[in-house]
């Protein structure tokens, strides 16, 4: 019989990975603190004691500023509202480009075509899956404004080679710092490094709040506008003295009380989760380090991960299967995942953005091509091959997993090392298996929907 369990052998491990379990006693006090009060929101949208929100709402701001040293948080109730937000306080205009990485969650691009600017494409350095400088060098023109930076997966971009480019071209830099909270980029959080950024507390963050995000920065204008744009801004432009009313109109992109009062629990916990899964990350590239086919990411001094996801590049010209039957096996070796976040791998991430219908058309506002019209004599290519090193991660390289994280232990870690280990070593069997690649990738996103929908349907 064969040693691979996808070929008829016994797999690794049978017994269900625990699941992800965050809401624990305190979140339920404070929730019921909350309720108790009866005041489930504390902005008023003009001018005044609660333009800025109530108790809770302030106390989550001033507790996450504090502890990373930025001088201003600003709540918002999604972090793809906090995105537009941030490109609205920066001034991007009609017309304006915007650099972006096309391996990433939409929004991260998408928030710049709600203020009329257009999303420019860069590629990915594939060590660190972020924007690589030359790449962002070879895209700026005369009507580049800003830089959007996506710390992907919970590892930061060079920072200081993309702010020196910045401050070369005098352009803005906003960090999406969606998964890399309390992340250290030699020795500095992200999130502020730039002129603005912030962070994600949707359900899949490692801290949340079902729904929501927070906007950090140091320079007093950028929070000062953010505040206006979260709350009618159009209301309060002159009690707050603000002479340059462009991009205040503003919307209600409030965080309530309840949900400020389950941040500030969940924020104490992050120092916590952070550890953890630093610590299985760490235990996890000792077992992968020397598995040929397989490049795990290694981390420079200083540098820190959050690992919202474990990421792995898969070379198929050294193990001679292609990265879907090896996917495939290795899932074999293991337990089938009830959740998203106890799925051993996935792959391929997104599809790279500038491929999706939105760009392929570009068709954003409206129905006569705004904003991508607006620059004439100006032909914006999005067509395949413009980012080879994304499209390769995408199509052939990357692997993901979920389960370097809280509630999983080594010996979880050591039965996944296992499984992949038991499949490389093994990996001639599926060579002489010429097992069919089935065709379509299992992304994050696919694999989410699959598991929740299942969920659904068993539970």
């Amino acid at each position: 019989m064969s040693k691979l369990a996808l070929l008829g052998g016994s797999p690794v491990r049978s017994i269900d990975f625990p699941n992800r379990v965050s809401m624990g006693p305190e979140e339920k006090a404070a929730a019921m603190r909350v309720l108790d009060s009866d005041v489930l929101s504390g902005f008023v949208g003009a001018a005044g004691q609660f333009f800025n929100g109530g108790t809770e709402v302030r106390k989550f701001e001033n507790l996450w500023a504090s502890s990373y040293g930025f001088k201003h948080a600003i709540s918002v109730n999604s972090w793809t509202t906090g995105l537009q937000v941030a490109i609205g306080a920066i001034g991007i205009e009609p017309g304006d480009e915007v650099i972006c990485p096309p391996y990433t969650m939409s929004a991260s691009a998408t928030a710049a075509l709600f203020y009329g600017g257009i999303p420019v494409f860069a590629d990915l350095d594939p060590d660190r899956f972020t924007l690589d400088p030359v790449s962002i060098e070879s895209r700026i023109t005369s009507r580049t404004r800003a830089i959007m930076v996506v710390h992907l997966f919970g590892y930061s971009a060079d920072m200081d080679a993309i702010m020196a480019i910045a401050r070369k071209h005098n352009l803005k830099v906003i960090e999406d710092a969606a998964q890399a909270p309390g992340v250290l980029y030699r020795g500095r959080p992200v999130g502020a490094i730039g002129d603005i950024g912030g962070f994600s507390l949707n359900f899949h963050k490692h801290i949340h709040t079902g729904e929501g995000g927070l906007l950090v920065t140091n320079d007093e204008n950028l929070a000062l506008r953010s505040q206006l744009i979260r709350n009618h801004g159009e209301n309060a432009t002159e009690a707050y003295g603000v002479e340059d009313i462009s991009n205040t109109i503003g919307s209600n992109y409030r965080f309530t009380e309840l949900q400020a009062a389950i941040a500030s629990e969940q924020f104490k916990k992050l120092a916590g989760f952070l550890e953890q899964r630093q610590k299985l990350g760490r235990h996890l590239d000792s077992r992968l380090l020397d598995l040929p086919g397989l490049r795990i990411q290694k981390l420079e001094p200083g540098s820190t991960h959050s690992y919202y996801m474990y990421p792995v590049r898969y070379d198929e010209t050294v193990l001679g299967v292609p990265r879907s039957v090896f996917l495939r096996a290795v899932s074999a070796e293991l337990p089938k995942p009830r959740f998203w976040d106890t799925t051993p791998f996935a792959e391929g991430y997104v599809k790279p953005l500038y491929l999706n219908p939105v760009y392929q058309k570009q068709l954003a506002i409206g129905r006569k091509g705004f904003p991508f019209n607006l620059n004439p004599g100006v032909a914006y290519d999005y067509s395949k091959g413009i980012c080879p090193v994304v499209e390769k991660l995408y199509e052939k390289e990357l692997l993901l997993s979920p389960l370097v994280r809280e509630g999983i232990s080594q010996q979880d870690i050591d039965d996944f090392a296992d499984a992949i280990e038991k499949v490389v070593t093994n990996i001639s069997e599926l060579r002489d298996a010429k097992l069919e690649d089935k065709g379509g990738i299992y992304d994050a996103t696919r694999a989410i929907d699959d598991h929740v929908e299942k969920n659904e349907a068993v539970d």
